[in-house]
């Protein structure tokens, strides 16, 4: 009877601890399920037709129209119109002819902005020769310089192909469809591969300056996205600041990548900020400072799946670094020794909450934590590089600026599906990190593309 009692007394205790492990099991489904762009990592794109929308204007609190206080953008007359057209009177409504002799005196202006009829201007340069009256030689005149070919494109044509493939996504084929239409002009694929090719040549040397200035930077920003480089994976890097940006790929996404030639993460020292991934955080030389919205996010799919809802610690650790972002620097720094102690608590808080694994019976290996757990692990480890934001000025809440620099890639490959070489994902790299530097630095793209086709730009020729 002993042995009976024993033997139920056994398989309840399997039975119980097989209910606790698909109950975790159950719980990280579920969570699984329950993840979007709100709570997770995962693009708003992800979200399908779960997607929140937005709250409509009839459902808004606010007025229709411009909100008090709004500037707006109208548009307003010029001084200097290209053209101007007189309009005067032809007759009077009393029945009087008016015959151009009378005094006129200007009422108003009305000025209509127009697109002119786009058409390729040709220039054609005719080298003359002369014969010399003492040797008899004859000497040619020269070409300008860059004008190497019977038939060639120009500068601000290569700078728009670049432009229209880089800047706005356009595929190949498009650009050729776009100039046929615009122009009547049918540029070979071959001819705008070049382009590509020889722009990413003429920005080697803006490149070097940019890594240079970016280097020497206070505070500098690092992520990474998967990208598709002939059906294979591939990284594009990314580290920017509010100047300038830097982009390249590699076939890694880790260590092997980020001590690349390419990257220059090993000779930053100053404030790296990033999402929390791993192997940043071996470079010693740097201060790390951690994006909080991707912490916000990780509570907030806690929150949504932990039964005490709004009163769990994950809540109250979310409330407390938003308020902490909203409140002013120097209160933040009178009070940083109660921030740390209210910090501390919470996390406190969270591990009694969330209790270790149990180990199940006959089951080997390191036992999974939640991921509720998983994260109070790193806000404990990290917190100084969370709280990074806190107590020094120039570090900003969030590594939004990265991921900024990032999203025209995910838009590119959303159009295109696919890099065909290394080299096109090169190039795309690097006049991409041009593109937004110019645009970081208030200057005109086009120009600036142009500028660099005839060896110089706003970066290689200081101001």
């Amino acid at each position: 009877m002993k042995q009976f009692i024993a033997s139920l007394l056994d398989k309840v205790e399997k039975q119980a601890m097989e209910i606790l492990e698909l109950k975790r099991e159950n719980a990280e489904l579920k969570a699984r399920l329950n993840q979007n762009s709100r709570n997770s990592s995962r693009p708003p794109s992800g979200d399908g037709y779960r997607k929140i929308s937005k709250v409509s204007k009839n459902e808004s609190s606010k007025s229709q129209g411009g909100q008090i206080g709004h500037k707006g953008n109208t548009q307003r007359q010029i001084e200097n119109p290209d053209e101007i057209v007189l309009c005067c009177p032809n007759k009077c409504g009393c029945g009087h002819e008016f015959m151009g002799s009378e005094a006129k005196v200007l009422q108003s202006k009305r000025q209509v902005f127009e697109i002119p009829q786009p058409k390729l201007t040709v220039t054609e340069y005719q080298l003359f020769g002369c014969k010399c009256p003492e040797c008899g030689k004859i000497t040619q005149g020269e070409a300008p310089l860059g004008v190497t070919s019977a038939v060639q494109y120009g500068n601000m044509v290569k700078a728009f192909v670049v432009l229209m493939n880089n800047e706005y996504k356009m595929p190949i084929q498009k650009i050729k469809q776009l100039l046929k239409t615009m122009y009547g002009y049918e540029i070979n694929e071959s001819t705008i591969i070049n382009t590509l090719g020889n722009c990413y040549e003429k920005l080697s040397e803006t490149e070097a300056i940019i890594k240079e200035k970016i280097k020497v930077s206070e505070v500098g920003h690092v992520d990474e996205t998967g990208i598709r480089i002939d059906k294979k994976l591939h990284w594009l890097h990314v580290f920017s600041t509010e100047m300038y940006t830097h982009l390249f790929s590699h076939p890694k996404r880790g260590k092997e990548a980020i001590e690349s030639k390419q990257s220059i993460i090993p000779d930053f020292k100053n404030w790296l900020i990033h999402d929390c991934w791993a192997t940043y955080f071996n470079f010693k030389q740097s201060k790390h400072g951690l994006c909080n919205a991707h912490i916000v996010r990780e509570l907030q799919a806690i929150i949504e799946n932990d039964k005490n809802g709004a009163d769990c610690w994950a809540k109250k650790m979310q409330d407390f670094l938003i308020t902490l972002h909203n409140t002013d620097y120097p209160e933040r720094i009178k009070n940083q020794i109660s921030i740390n102690n209210t910090y501390f608590e919470i996390c406190r808080q969270g591990l009694a909450a969330e209790p270790p694994p149990l180990r199940t019976r006959n089951k080997r290996g390191r036992l999974k934590n939640s991921k509720a757990r998983n994260l109070l692990r790193r806000l404990i480890i990290h917190k100084n590089s969370i709280l990074a934001f806190a107590f020094n000025q120039h570090v900003p809440f969030t590594n939004n600026l990265a991921e900024r620099d990032l999203r025209p890639a995910k838009i590119k490959l959303k159009i295109s599906n696919v890099f065909r070489s290394t080299n096109g994902a090169d190039y795309y790299a690097r006049i991409q990190g041009f593109i937004s530097t110019t645009r970081k630095n208030g200057k005109n793209i086009i120009e600036e593309l142009y500028n660099s086709f005839n060896g110089y730009n706003f970066i290689t020729t200081p101001v």
